[in-house]
């Protein structure tokens, strides 16, 4: 006999994926940015040219995590993940931004 898990997605589980894609993706995106910026920067790169590459990437990493927010089994996890690498790439973006200055 098969289950049917499809009568255990409410419209509440549903609102809270999108939650947690939207600003979980906008927090991961935001320590990518500011990541790649200040890596390009440091790696010669001019600042406005590593701002757009930065951009475009960053437009692909959050496109990439918000479509893997609904395919990933265990919420709590893609949501660990999310804000832990975010906040992780954020401070090494402020350590990479302290050492150019």
């Amino acid at each position: 006999m098969a289950s049917n898990t499809a009568s255990a997605i409410t419209p509440l589980h549903i609102v809270v994926r999108i939650a947690t894609a939207t600003l979980g993706g906008y927090l991961f995106t935001w320590g990518f940015a500011a990541l790649a910026i200040g890596l390009l920067f440091a790696a010669g790169l001019e600042f406005h040219d590593a701002e757009a590459l930065a951009a475009v990437a960053g437009f692909l990493v959050f496109l990439t995590v918000f479509c893997w927010a609904f395919a990933a089994r265990s919420l709590p996890k893609f949501a660990a993940v999310l804000v832990i690498g975010g906040a992780a790439m954020t401070g090494a973006a402020s350590l990479v931004q302290r050492a150019l200055l």
